[in-house]
């Protein structure tokens, strides 16, 4: 007996049938702990429920989401009211929430909660013993999965930027009991190498039990004791862990890690015409400015010249030397012509004029000049003195006149 095959859409829909009318599965309430968490832009919400041992993918529409009186967040333990069905499209079953409530908050939240308050305090996150990322690292080490979707898109946006950079990964597990103690060694590793200037760490997203390698405090303390800088790639943009706290930088995902990691060559190519453009044209401002600084210098040194000053000076001595010569001419002709004046004026004033007319002139032996005879006594001794010499008289009387002065010899 041949049974006619079924086309795989039939499937589907006649699972998602029975799933539809099973009255436990079509009216069900759930207890979890939300993981993955994704609100849409659509406002649709997908995230899964998980508990120690299982897992189910959950979706709750816009429409459904408007009446939450809380903000869904990995972690949280909820509890949610829905049924269980079938997309068809892709086989798979899901769990459609209708509602939900929280119930607290689970294990693995509170332990991140707690263990990023403690770092916290103990000043691992704090701003100022971060180190800054160097511009244009020539080599950067890589502690990821060698292979996962993570290195490559890694290796990928930093070859595209700068295809000069050099890329050493270190292969470890990102995941599972043994992934924080193999990221541990390989920063280590990186950080006793003395020619890797930037560090990364990371890999691609995942629910918070998948992520928390790096939630691990040891983890946390290795990258805070490194030397050398560390860019912290974890999951989405959305998922935070301890790591990207304690690194020098965070990184929304792994390929933006490579976009924060290396300058992009074109826009360095860019930047360096740019600058030499400008400096091109400061230069020749700078010779332009400092020309005519010259030229202008050159003119003053011509007005202002010691030279010019000299022979200006010198020439002014000429002058001054000219005009000396003929005040001093002027001074000896107007002296001359006083002492000629002062010389005819003493011939006529001098006793020499008045003796070579006749006259004598009686001189006493003591060289004083007889003016009256009762200056000499009888027999006093005197010189006449004549134009041409003199002549010793002595003082007699001989008779006296009319007067009785008498008349001397």
């Amino acid at each position: 007996m041949n049974i006619k095959p079924l086309k795989v859409s039939e499937i589907n829909r006649y699972i998602k049938k029975l799933l539809n009318n099973d009255p436990v599965l079509y009216n069900i309430s759930v207890e979890g702990e939300i993981s993955n968490f994704k609100h849409h832009y659509s406002g649709h919400m997908y995230f899964s429920l998980k508990d120690k041992n299982s897992r189910i993918k959950c979706v709750m529409f816009s429409n459904d989401c408007s009446g939450l009186k809380f903000t869904p967040e990995d972690g949280m333990s909820v509890i949610v009211k829905g049924y269980i069905s079938v997309y068809e499209r892709n086989g798979q079953y899901q769990l459609y929430v209708k509602e939900m409530v929280t119930k607290g908050v689970g294990e693995l939240y509170i332990e991140f909660e707690r263990l990023k308050e403690k770092l916290k305090k103990e000043g691992l996150f704090d701003e100022s013993r971060k180190k800054p990322i160097p511009y244009i690292p020539k080599k950067i080490g890589v502690v990821t999965s060698s292979k996962g979707a993570a290195i490559k898109d890694i290796i990928t946006v930093i070859k595209r930027r700068l295809p000069t950079a050099e890329i050493v990964v270190y292969p470890a597990l990102v995941q599972g009991e043994r992934a924080h103690i193999e990221i541990c060694k390989g920063l280590k590793y990186f950080n006793s190498r003395n020619d890797i200037d930037l560090i990364i760490t990371g890999r691609g997203g995942g629910s918070i039990e998948e992520l928390w390698a790096f939630n691990e405090e040891d983890v946390a303390r290795t990258i805070y004791e490194l030397e050398i800088p560390v860019i912290s790639a974890v999951g989405h943009e959305t998922d935070f862990t301890i790591a990207d706290f304690v690194a020098d930088l965070r990184a929304p995902t792994p390929s933006a890690a490579g976009e924060l990691a290396v300058p992009n060559a074109n826009d360095l190519k860019k930047r360096l015409d740019e600058l030499s453009s400008r400096l091109i044209f400061c230069y020749d401002r700078y010779i332009n400015e400092k020309s005519a600084l010259v030229e202008k210098l050159n003119e003053n040194l011509i007005y202002f010249s010691p030279v010019k000053l000299v022979n200006e000076n010198r020439q002014r001595l000429d002058y001054l030397a000219k005009d000396l010569i003929n005040a001093y001419k002027k001074f000896k002709d107007n002296s001359r012509k006083k002492v000629d004046k002062l010389g005819s004026n003493l011939n006529v004033l001098s006793p020499l004029s008045v003796l070579s007319r006749g006259y004598s002139l009686a001189v006493k032996n003591n060289g004083k000049i007889v003016k009256s005879v009762k200056d000499l006594n009888n027999g006093d001794k005197f010189d006449l003195i004549l134009s041409d010499g003199r002549i010793k008289a002595k003082k007699i009387c001989l008779k006296a006149d009319l007067k009785g002065d008498g008349i001397y010899e």
